[in-house]
């Protein structure tokens, strides 16, 4: 399988859009925005991952004491 560079995608889109009816460019023009805005969510959502990841906001859960043991189990699933 060949691997299109970026302008032969948009030429080859291009030529596609031309010969299809208004109302099917509309959308493709739609799907082609869906796909960008859920590319844009994405990264948005990475950031907002490193940033909690790399935060102290939430290191006092690495610090608190265990209240609970095995030995307070009733049963024991092996």
């Amino acid at each position: 399988m060949m691997v299109m560079s970026r302008e032969e995608i948009i030429e080859k889109t291009v030529t596609a859009l031309k010969k299809m009816p208004e109302s099917k460019g509309e959308e493709v023009a739609d799907f082609a925005e869906f796909i960008l805005n859920r590319s844009e969510e994405r990264d948005v959502q990475k950031g907002i991952e490193y940033l909690i990841e790399n935060s102290n906001s939430f290191a006092f859960l690495n610090e608190e004491e265990e209240i609970y043991t095995l030995d307070d189990l009733k049963e024991k699933y092996k």
